[in-house]
C-alpha cells in the first residue's frame, strides 16, 4: 500500500488557468477529481496547489478512496500512421516548403496549434 509520501512524489499533471472573471489563477490536478485551488499570482497558486494536493491525498487515504496514479507517456510512441487525400498531402508539402521546414515539423505545428484551441 502506498503512503502519502509515495503519492506526493508522483508527478501529477497540474493545470493552471487564468480566471478572467474574478482575477488571479486557478490550479487543478485532473487526475485528482475536485482537487482545485486559486490565488492571485502564479507563484501563489503553485504553492496552494501543492498544499491542496497534499490535503486531497490525505483525505483520500483516510477515507479509503482509490487514488488514481498519474498518467505517464510510456504507452505513447510519438508515432502514428495517417492516411490523407493526395491533394492534402500536396498542400501540406507546399506549405511546409514555403515555411522552410519539413512536412513532419509543419504537421506537428498544425496539430499542436489546433489541439491547444480545442483543449480549452
Amino acid at each position: 500500500m502506498k503512503t502519502l509520501s509515495d503519492y506526493m512524489a508522483m508527478n501529477y499533471r497540474m493545470e493552471i488557468v487564468e480566471d478572467r472573471i474574478e482575477g488571479g489563477f486557478v490550479a487543478s490536478f485532473p487526475e485528482l477529481p475536485g482537487c482545485i485551488t486559486c490565488a492571485e499570482t502564479i507563484e501563489e497558486v503553485v504553492v496552494n496547489a501543492l498544499d491542496a494536493k497534499k490535503a486531497w491525498l490525505e483525505a483520500a487515504l483516510e477515507d479509503g478512496i482509490e487514488i488514481q496514479e498519474p498518467d505517464n507517456l510510456e504507452g505513447y510512441s510519438g508515432q502514428f500512421k495517417l492516411r490523407i487525400p493526395r491533394s492534402l498531402h500536396r498542400s501540406l508539402a507546399e506549405h511546409s516548403k514555403r515555411e522552410g521546414i519539413s512536412m513532419n515539423q509543419y504537421c506537428v505545428y498544425l496539430l499542436a496549434k489546433n489541439d491547444a484551441i480545442y483543449s480549452k
